[in-house]
């Protein structure tokens, strides 16, 4: 029986230890057969590698299939190595719905800002006349505004809402601080800050005001109050952020039976 000796070295990048003492040497005996094979080599004991093949070489020397597979099985974990771990699925999924979240909370944000186009001029051509208002028997809100003033055009959905929702019971007046016409209301309510709402009781007496920027519970209590026919209501006195009324830009009304 003839016995050979072959040194195999492989690729350290493939999982082996090029090491001496890690190094070992391949027998192959020689049998009846016109085939040679090999025992297994020895993997690295540092490497991760666990997988095992068998080398078989015909009498031409040529590489039999098994080697072939052997060489694509280390190719394919050398380049699953130096990509790292597979992206998990749930990244993609995680994106998606973080997308989604920052889209409804820009639409939410956009419909509460502008609440589809609500402006001072939708509620000018909804408010009734003052001298109208001051004699049906109902009691009456009075916001002073203007159209320059910034936060009487935020406060102008949350106004429109309440409008449509207590219309029924309760008189809503719009006075514009730039019409000279409306010079003695706004010394009689002592208007210095726009938006100022006046609260008016069924005889037209004046139960509080709310002055600028504040929760719209304010007014929707207040409203409710009126409407309810209580003797007070829970905020008669309350200032927040506004514009000052010694900004108005006066002019003459061309119409005498505007109420804007």
């Amino acid at each position: 029986m003839a016995r050979l000796i072959f040194s195999l070295n492989l690729p350290s990048s493939h999982g082996f230890n090029l090491s001496p003492r890690n190094h070992q040497s391949l027998f192959i005996t020689k049998t009846g057969a016109p085939r040679f094979r090999a025992v297994r080599c020895k993997p690295n004991p540092e490497s991760s590698e666990t997988k095992q093949e068998k080398l078989v070489v015909d009498n031409n020397g040529e590489t039999s299939a098994a080697s072939k597979k052997m060489e694509s099985s280390v190719a394919d974990s050398s380049s699953s190595s130096s990509t790292g771990f597979p992206e998990s699925p749930n990244k993609d999924i995680n994106r998606r719905v973080a997308a989604v979240t920052v889209i409804a909370a820009l639409l939410l944000f956009v419909s509460t800002r502008l609440d589809f186009g609500i402006s001072l001029k939708d509620l000018t051509a909804s408010a009734l006349p003052y001298e109208e208002a001051l004699s049906n028997g109902k009691p009456t809100v009075v916001e002073f505004y203007a159209d320059w003033c910034e936060v009487c055009r935020e406060l102008a959905p949350d106004v429109y809402k309440i409008e449509q929702q207590y219309k029924d019971k309760v008189n809503f007046v719009m006075l514009n601080v730039d019409n000279t016409k409306w010079e003695q209301e706004l010394d009689e309510f002592g208007v210095e800050g726009i938006p100022h709402f006046a609260f008016l009781d069924r005889e037209g007496n004046e139960e509080g005001n709310v002055v600028g920027r504040l929760p719209r519970q304010y007014l929707v209590e207040n409203v409710n109050a009126l409407a309810a026919g209580k003797q007070s209501i829970p905020h008669a006195r309350a200032v927040g952020q506004y514009s000052s009324a010694e900004s108005r830009k006066v002019h003459q009304v061309t119409d005498p039976l505007s109420h804007g």
